[in-house]
């Protein structure tokens, strides 16, 4: 659904970054998968296809957390794009 977005936290070594994958358009909706010491964010498609995918080590994450899309579709944090690192 527009709006929901996961952010995603990682070790970068010398500190921490932050990123951030939303689902920009309605109908969009954001899936995580893990596997293979491997963590994909992807958004997708009403079809399921994907428009932007996010990969990141498990080792190195240290939080994901989801932010689902408020009732009225507004996202859930105000002021956060699609896979921009912070």
């Amino acid at each position: 659904m527009k709006g929901d977005h996961v952010e995603i936290v990682i070790d970068a070594g010398n500190g921490v970054r932050s990123y951030d994958i939303a689902a920009t358009r309605a109908g969009r909706r954001v899936e995580i998968t893990q596997g293979r010491g491997v963590v994909e964010v992807v958004e997708v498609t009403r079809r399921g296809n994907p428009v932007r995918t996010a990969r990141f080590m498990a080792s190195r994450v240290l939080a994901l957390v989801e932010h689902p899309a408020r009732e009225d579709g507004t996202p859930g944090r105000p002021g956060q794009d699609a896979a921009i690192p912070r």
